[in-house]
């Protein structure tokens, strides 16, 4: 049986969020408190442009960097952010937007009600839509949609038809969707939700008629109330929290949405950290490393691009037992539970690319195939994945809202730029002897420093000491080499 377990942890400069399933981290999120994400924010914003060519629009919310809204969410159909609650059999026929014109529907000055979607990321703003989402504990309401629908984690077809017979009874305009969390739920059970997400549009509705675009109308819920309403559901275990005052506002929130719950919240109280005492730091530090070995020997390596994310699959240490089919379809196999770990726990959206290591034996690669699909089903995350290539590639996107754990965790290195890769020695000797000849050109018997880093000036006065025999016995220059541990290994300084 699976256990559970969630881990809050406040400080004044940060919230983080932590899953554990059976002791292994699948899930972590870290958030800034000075660079909050503004997923599920309201606000009252300003067409600044409408670009046609694109079928989109800038909008200005106030943040640093103008907004984008695409027709798609400006549009007659649901949006990604309501669309990861859906399953198949409830989405229905909605028409095309690109029948549409975006300059049909925003004109530039327009002041619209919009939610953001999604953060910046890198240079690109945040995106929007104009179809609010209002989401509570167990049920999502779109005030501006005509849709019920249910969560597609809830499988069981009779479940599903009476939680839909449920909401459909409901008066309000709009549409509903139920959540996991309201998996087995009554109806008395739905009905305060339902009447506290009426509320808040209302508020919502009249903070948005009295304020002046751009300005926020309506802010999320705190990360820690955020990350009890979306993750807490009947399948976690335990949740620890170390800090006091969350402690007691989690269970204010409980108590008001699902008092069932509240036996289960547990208050850290020892003097270390909760992380480090769980093990979770230990698993973050291999979070940030592109390699991740599996228990066979075999390995991953994941690197993650400005345009997609390749995962390599590789059998490494594993030799297997039996023949090579039957070695690469064991490191496959492994490797197909432990990707999805991965895409959790790191948070990688957009396009992935899965290289698994080439299979013969065309039953092999069914299964590969199916498990994958299967992992895929659990991950809170909407994913859709296309079919196995011939060559072992499976290509598949995942919904991403915020930057990717790399991105929260890391910054780019100032040396290599991101590439991942610094220049050869060699490469830098070779520079560093044109400068010297160009300095000393035309001028015999010269006496130049030369300061550079303590590696490269080993590899002058060992691999590589012929050019500095060249350099001197040929060229005349007489070098007085020094080294400076502070230099980055690509940098040198001459000096005459």
């Amino acid at each position: 049986m699976m256990s559970t377990d969630l881990f809050l942890s406040v400080n004044p400069f940060e919230t983080r969020v932590a899953v554990l399933e059976n002791s292994r981290l699948v899930s972590y999120r870290a958030e800034r408190h000075r660079a909050s994400s503004v997923v599920g924010n309201v606000y009252k914003g300003r067409v600044n442009r409408v670009l046609p060519g694109m079928q989109a629009a800038f909008v200005d919310i106030g943040l640093p960097r103008n907004a984008f809204l695409y027709i798609r969410e400006a549009g007659g159909i649901l949006d990604d952010f309501t669309d990861i609650f859906l399953a198949k059999d409830d989405e229905s026929q909605q028409p095309d937007p690109m029948n549409s014109d975006i300059s049909d529907l925003l004109q530039e000055g327009q002041e619209i009600l919009v939610q953001v979607v999604k953060d910046p990321l890198g240079t690109k703003g945040a995106r929007l839509t104009t179809h609010i989402s209002l989401p509570g504990r167990f049920l999502v309401y779109l005030p501006n949609v005509s849709q019920v629908g249910v969560s597609r984690r809830i499988t069981d077809a009779d479940e599903r038809t009476r939680l839909k017979e449920i909401v459909e009874t409901f008066d309000a305009p709009g549409g509903w969707i139920v959540r996991t969390a309201g998996e087995n739920q009554g109806a008395a059970e739905l009905e305060p939700d339902r009447e506290y997400l009426c509320l808040l549009w209302e508020r919502v509705q009249r903070s948005a008629d009295q304020a002046r675009a751009p300005s926020l109308v309506h802010r999320e819920l705190s990360p820690i109330l955020r990350a009890v309403r979306d993750v807490f559901t009947q399948a976690i275990s335990e949740v620890w929290i170390d800090d006091e005052e969350s402690f007691e506002e989690v269970l204010d929130f409980l108590e008001q949405a699902d008092p069932s719950l509240v036996p289960r919240v547990r208050l850290f109280r020892q003097a270390t950290d909760l992380m480090s005492s769980f093990g979770i730091d230990r698993e973050l530090e291999k979070v940030l490393r592109p390699k991740v070995w599996l228990k066979s020997g075999g390995y991953l390596i994941i690197n993650q691009t400005e345009a997609l994310v390749t995962i390599d699959v590789n059998t490494g240490k594993f030799v297997g037992s039996q023949s090579l089919e039957e070695t690469v379809f064991e490191v496959n196999l492994e490797a197909t539970v432990e990707i999805v770990r991965q895409l959790r726990l790191r948070d990688l959206g957009g396009i992935i690319v899965i290289d698994f290591i080439d299979m013969e034996d065309p039953e092999h690669r069914r299964v590969i195939y199916d498990t994958l699909s299967t992992e895929l089903a659990t991950d809170p995350a909407r994913t859709q994945i296309l079919p196995m290539s011939d060559i072992g590639l499976v290509q598949l996107t995942r919904k991403r809202t915020r930057p990717s754990l790399e991105r929260t965790l890391s910054r780019e290195c100032p040396y290599c730029h991101g590439s991942g890769r610094i220049k050869a020695l060699t490469t830098v000797c070779l520079e560093l002897r044109r400068e010297l000849l160009a300095v000393a050109a035309g001028e015999m018997d010269q006496q130049v420093s030369l300061t550079v880093h303590p590696a490269v000036s080993h590899y002058l006065q060992g691999p590589f000491r012929e050019l500095m025999r060249e350099l001197e016995e040929i060229h005349g220059l007489a070098i007085i080499l020094s080294e400076n541990p502070l230099f980055h290994e690509e940098q040198f300084e001459i000096s005459e």
